[in-house]
């Protein structure tokens, strides 16, 4: 039996996706980023919330960045041997996007993002395949903020969840009655659908892509 020490957090999850080695623990003690950015903005004072990473099978719990006041981050992302995350920093009005290397354990900043660049923290997400830093509001739009800023159109119960090879990836759901999803393909310069596939899609450790129907 192994025993972690994560500061009170008592759950973990595989950090998402294409490996099998990490989990991360985040406390949500603030909600997500947009419920801790109405926080900041209502009080101008945040906590900050604590992330853990848990390297497997040896239970490693790696610290990667400290908590600090009036920065909240997100949950991270596997991606080309890196575990990406976003810290948004009220105070100063800045997106960090932040990159720790699973083999030197060294972290970096890949890039940083004016807040004001965005309407507010509402699903504010990274993905992979490549590295994309997105907001999906609830107006049928998907917005891609990094590192390329487009907006696109999508439908109103799209939700994106992939890009790869200039497609978008999005999960459609539908109950007419029974509840059923599939997959909706855009191309994402244009927003065109180029294909809809029965069931949902998969990326697996090796990266190869597996559609569940």
């Amino acid at each position: 039996m192994k025993e972690l020490d994560l500061n009170g957090i008592t759950f973990m999850r595989p950090v998402p996706e294409g490996t099998d080695e990490w989990y991360f623990a985040l406390d949500y003690e603030q909600g997500d980023l947009y419920e801790a950015q109405e926080i900041y903005e209502g009080t101008k004072s945040l906590r900050g919330n604590n992330l853990f990473l848990i390297h497997y099978p040896d239970a490693e719990v790696i610290r990667p960045i400290p908590k600090k006041e009036n920065v909240a981050y997100g949950e991270p992302v596997y991606y080309d041997g890196k575990i990406a995350f976003v810290a948004v920093a009220f105070e100063e009005e800045k997106i960090r996007i932040h990159q720790f290397d699973c083999q030197s354990r060294e972290l970096s900043v890949v890039d940083e993002i004016e807040l004001s660049s965005i309407r507010d923290c509402f699903n504010l997400r990274l993905f992979q395949h490549p590295l994309t830093l997105t907001r999906q509001g609830n107006d049928g739009t998907l917005e891609l903020i990094w590192p390329e800023k487009k907006t696109i159109s999508i439908g109103e119960k799209e939700s994106f969840f992939m890009l790869s090879d200039n497609k978008l990836y999005l999960n459609r759901w539908f109950e007419d009655p029974d509840y059923r999803e599939e997959t909706v393909v855009r191309d994402a310069k244009t927003g065109e659908i180029l294909q809809v596939l029965p069931g949902d899609v998969r990326v697996m450790p090796n990266g190869e892509i597996w559609i569940l129907k």
